[in-house]
């Protein structure tokens, strides 16, 4: 029969089989795969050539590049956008008595106003937090602060707060301040040491003598309560045991703002045993316009680099080239991503209205005071003023 092979175990070959591959029938199996090979090669033209071995490298080599936005433009497929806070609408006017406000929020007067405690960990910090104090000063108890001599990534760094800690004589009645060494595991996930750190603070507000229903903020340096915030939160009865504050969400400086939608920054009426020291989200309760987020607010080039390198999400750093200083002045004056990223959103819709630079903003309203009353020496925080120092 013509399907069967013939009786010394030839292979069957088609009467169909085109001419290219016509020499492939009947040879032996040692050289019918490599037959098949060239009868393969000789069928493809040049376009397809071309595909091979330009398009699909050019295209893997796109995907070593542009991964990760890749990835977060992709983000709405298979990541769902967070439980929805409560926001509870926040009243001021500095002309309106403290009973009425804390009445236009649902919460009663106090006969005499809560402690505060401001907790942070620093890192290198220095302008940020002179801002952060100078705006809080008037209605904190205790200034507490740890500093460690590594970086959550592991890399050795100075102790930066001791060697500027003259500058902040004017909290120094006040101030609680501690220090902890690293474990300088570079391998290890940086998040494990920054846990550690705040673990550790949690220790350092007990020693700085904390108790029952005094008033907590659990932030980050650059993420500033208003003190009117503050005040109202220290003399209100009845305020959530948890608060979370939403901040006006600044990058580099009060020139580039984001959005409305920092949330991590938090006040907590302390419980002992029950209250810990964290930067995530802990209640479903929010307070509007309570402050701002400043980040990567330095006043020199090397405090970025530093930053990029040290911080817990020093991953994005993917290129070397991403640290290079002139770079880096072209970013922050463009108001774009210094990871060259894509907006961290749960929506294609936020994702798109958030690409490329961030709009220039000219106000200078409602910003902490002590920016205002002293413009000349932080002018690099202010609108239209980019230009960073180099050392």
């Amino acid at each position: 029969m013509w399907w069967m092979m013939n009786e010394g175990g030839g292979h069957y070959c088609s009467k169909k089989s085109d001419d290219i591959c016509g020499d492939v029938c009947g040879q032996e199996s040692s050289r019918l795969s490599m037959s098949r090979i060239r009868c393969i090669l000789r069928g493809i033209d040049f376009k397809t050539y071309i595909f091979v071995f330009v398009m699909i490298p050019t295209c893997i080599f796109g995907i070593y590049l542009h991964g990760q936005k890749i990835s977060y433009f992709l983000r709405p497929l298979w990541e769902s956008p967070p439980k929805p806070f409560h926001d509870i609408p926040h009243y001021y006017h500095e002309n309106v008595s403290m009973e009425t406000l804390c009445k236009l929020h649902g919460w009663g007067i106090r006969e005499f106003p809560r402690r505060v405690y401001d907790a942070v960990l620093f890192s290198n910090e220095v302008d940020i937090l002179t801002l952060r104090w100078q705006e809080l000063y008037p209605y904190i108890t205790q200034f507490v602060l740890l500093e460690s001599n590594s970086t959550f990534t592991g890399i050795p760094k100075p102790m930066v707060f001791a060697s500027n800690r003259d500058q902040f004589k004017f909290v120094e009645p006040r101030l609680t301040y501690g220090t902890i060494g690293g474990r300088f595991k570079k391998a290890e996930n940086p998040f494990v040491e920054e846990a550690l750190q705040r673990v550790a603070l949690d220790q350092l507000l007990k020693i700085a003598g904390i108790t029952d229903d005094d008033l907590l903020i659990m932030s980050d340096v650059d993420e500033i309560p208003s003190r009117h915030t503050i005040n109202l939160l220290r003399w209100c009865d009845d305020i959530p045991q948890v608060l979370h504050l939403r901040l006006k969400n600044y990058l580099y400086s009060f020139e580039f703002l984001v959005d409305n939608n920092s949330w991590r920054a938090s006040v907590h009426r302390y419980q002992t045993g029950k209250t810990r020291y964290a930067h995530y989200r802990q209640s479903d309760e929010i307070l509007a316009d309570a402050g701002w987020h400043c980040s990567f607010c330095f006043r020199r080039i090397s405090e970025f680099i530093f930053k990029m390198k040290a911080y817990s999400h020093n991953d994005r750093v993917r290129f070397s080239h991403y640290l290079n200083p002139k770079r880096i002045q072209r970013v922050i004056c463009k108001g774009a991503d210094l990871f060259d990223m894509l907006p961290e959103e749960y929506t294609f819709k936020e994702i798109i209205g958030k690409m490329g630079p961030i709009p220039h903003s000219y106000s200078a309203v409602h910003l902490p005071s002590f920016l205002l009353e002293n413009a000349d020496k932080y002018k690099f925080l202010l609108p239209g003023n980019c230009i960073r120092e180099s050392g």
